[in-house]
């Protein structure tokens, strides 16, 4: 048997050769998309009231004041949904008209992007009948927290880049409600907890929601603003 010597190395006989690699037992693996939302909005108290909601989902967010930097932000950066106020937006515009098209694209035909809009509740008879006319997505100032981030992650879920939607009751009830309004009332927006429902709580509410049906009480429909939805 032959030693080598202490510091020598024999030459590679292979070292031309091509080499292969086998991995076992792995299989590359895409990212999941960030979720990125764009708010347009000229009303700076609205705009960061906004922008608290979506952060604390964790979501990537920014905010830009006009159509202008909306158009430029669609070309450099990858968002998954645009939140727009009609108060800062011509729907006569380019910026519209671009958001209409870019957001009407179905999943299926390689559509990454979803828009809200927001319609003052003052211009709501003005604005309303060409957003529905569009077949888009809306909510009107002022509007239920709640009902907002629903309607959010809907629209993420549509797009496939978040799993499931956020299910929250629409409508507090009784003891719960007390308890919860307790906790947040010296916040403008409450932490998770004072707005997400235990199974138990969501079976509840249910359970006198149907009883309220059987006895033949007109139960009250909130409008997301979407016709469609």
């Amino acid at each position: 048997m032959l030693h080598k010597p202490h510091g020598f190395d024999y030459p590679n006989r292979n070292a031309n050769r091509p080499v292969h690699y086998i991995f076992m037992g792995t299989s590359p693996t895409v990212a999941p998309r960030q979720v990125g939302i764009l708010v347009l909005d000229n009303d700076p108290n609205g705009a960061s009231a906004v922008k608290q909601v979506l952060d604390s989902e964790g979501w990537r967010v920014r905010v830009v004041p006009d159509a202008k930097a909306l158009l430029i932000e669609l070309k450099s950066a990858d968002w998954s949904l645009v939140v727009a106020n009609t108060a800062a937006m011509d729907l006569d515009s380019p910026a519209f008209f671009t958001l209409r098209e870019i957001a009407s694209v179905p999943q299926e035909s390689g559509g990454r992007i979803r828009a809200l809009f927001i319609i003052p509740e003052t211009a709501e008879k003005q604005v309303t009948g060409q957003i529905e006319a569009s077949r888009l997505p809306y909510v009107v100032r002022p509007y239920h927290f709640h009902d907002f981030l629903e309607k959010i992650s809907d629209l993420l879920v549509e797009i496939k880049v978040i799993d499931a939607p956020i299910r929250l009751v629409r409508r507090e009830f009784g003891a719960i409600r007390k308890k919860k309004k307790q906790v947040g009332r010296n916040t403008m927006f409450a932490p998770r907890d004072t707005f997400s429902y235990t199974e138990e709580e969501i079976s509840e509410y249910e359970r006198e929601e149907a009883a309220e049906a059987s006895k033949g009480k007109r139960k009250t429909r909130i409008n997301l603003g979407d016709p469609y939805s």
